[in-house]
């Protein structure tokens, strides 16, 4: 009979079976991380415009105070991380290439860095639109690795109503292991940050997604789920990349989110499980984000595990902390599927970093590196779980027929999952054409 569920469990046509590579940290409880002296906190951390100061050097901050505020509908405040003093205000390295300003914090080593900063709220004395505003007070930016301010995807345009709401609990990265410890360990604030985005959406409804190789923690949930069936729990199987919101959206609910459309289009909001979990502990005290669980791990860490990790903490403590290997040769920020691969250690943990994942060398680094022509075997079209051809928008690419790409061949319906390069034999960067295509194409239009 077990089984037979097994098998008949949900999923969606196409994608990949990677290696998991998670019993590194699937069973390790959540682990405090260490202060570093000093923290650097970036004012963009999330999609939209860049947070503005309000302080000053030579200031002194109180965990969990805000340091910045928000510029605007499309942006999101920023707390202190630490108690300390502000050193200064500069542009400082970044994950995502060039310098963006930041807000250097000298941690005060002797404080006990308790959070006194906040003002509990009663959330049923909050209307809908009081408990958006809400939100984005504490600074919530989509903990999946998306940083799109929570609140902002919560505002549903005038025209469209929300029926139920999609909680993400399938983490389908190989090695993140994350959001799987935060069911286990903190199921109680996830099921109220659920109750909170029902409530500031109007949706009746909540199903669950969690795949099933963590059923300890869809049984975790299930203990704590409300009798009045307004949340539900269903386990699906395990594939990547299950997590897509418009994948997991079919496999949950049988709705297809149209092309170039929105979850709210079909009355849907898609939420991770990190991210309710947070806001159903920050959001009734009153509290900022100024930290996340994040899973460290690969083959170059010798403490592997998942930590909550201040924001702002410099990378290269981080790996001194957790035994970094010298000859590890690849450190991802996020999963190795859709993380982005860094070139310096000098910048720091921000919202967006779900995972910091240390690869070895390869043994083969010359093969892995050579790309070869296209031999049209058609396994990137067997993945991609869009049924689109990234074989020919590949090819495309390398013409820079960016425009044909998206008019013809629906190269905006691609969110980069990298399937298609991780099957491709010629070892072709088909996701990284993607890319780039879309950038490019942003650019023009703006």
């Amino acid at each position: 009979m077990a089984f037979f569920e097994a098998f008949t469990r949900k999923t969606f046509g196409h994608g990949v079976h990677a290696p998991e590579h998670k019993d590194l940290t699937r069973a390790r409880p959540i682990r405090r991380f260490a202060f570093a002296p000093r923290l650097t906190v970036p004012l963009s951390q999330h999609i939209g415009s860049p947070a503005v100061p309000c302080v000053r050097p030579g200031q002194e901050v109180a965990r969990g105070e805000p340091i910045a505020l928000a510029d605007g509908f499309l942006s999101l405040p920023i707390h202190a991380p630490v108690t300390g003093v502000v050193e200064a205000i500069r542009l400082m390295p970044s994950a995502r290439g060039p310098k963006t300003e930041a807000i250097v914090i000298k941690t005060y080593a002797a404080d006990n860095q308790q959070v006194l900063y906040g003002a509990p709220r009663t959330i049923d004395d909050l209307t809908p639109a009081e408990l958006i505003r809400a939100i984005q007070d504490t600074g919530m930016a989509g903990l999946g690795g998306a940083s799109f301010p929570t609140h902002a995807k919560l505002s549903v345009p005038n025209g469209y109503a929300i029926d139920t709401l999609v909680v993400n609990g399938c983490e389908c990265e190989p090695y993140l292991t994350a959001d799987h410890r935060v069911m286990l360990e903190h199921a109680d604030e996830l099921l109220a940050g659920i109750r909170i985005v029902l409530k500031a959406t109007g949706a009746q409804r909540a199903v669950i997604g969690v795949e099933d190789n963590k059923l300890d923690a869809l049984d975790a949930i299930r203990e704590r789920l409300p009798a009045d069936g307004s949340i539900s729990v269903q386990a699906v199987r395990s594939k990547y990349p299950q997590g897509s919101e418009k994948l997991l959206i079919k496999v949950l609910l049988d709705r297809e989110v149209p092309s170039g459309g929105f979850p709210y289009h079909i009355g849907v909001v898609v939420q991770n499980v990190s991210t309710l979990a947070e806001l159903g502990a920050l959001l009734p005290n009153g509290h900022g984000l100024i930290e996340r669980v994040l899973t460290i791990t690969g083959p170059g860490v010798n403490k592997p595990g998942n930590y909550r990790v201040p924001i702002g903490t410099p990378l290269r403590f981080v790996l001194d902390e957790v035994g970094f290997v010298g000859d590890a040769g690849r450190v991802l920020l996020g999963g190795p599927m859709m993380g982005t691969a860094i070139a310096s250690l000098d910048v720091p943990i921000t919202k967006a970093v779900s995972a910091i994942v240390v690869l070895p060398v390869q043994s083969s680094t010359e093969r892995a590196s050579k790309i070869y022509p296209c031999i049209r075997c058609g396994r990137c079209i067997a993945a991609c779980p869009l049924r689109l051809n990234p074989s020919q928008l590949g090819l495309l690419a390398v013409k820079r027929e960016y425009q044909v790409m998206q008019e013809r061949f629906h190269l905006n319906d691609c969110f980069e999952c990298g399937s298609c390069t991780y099957v491709c034999p010629a070892h072709i960067p088909l996701v990284q054409y993607m890319r780039i295509a879309k950038a490019l194409n942003r650019e023009q239009a703006a």
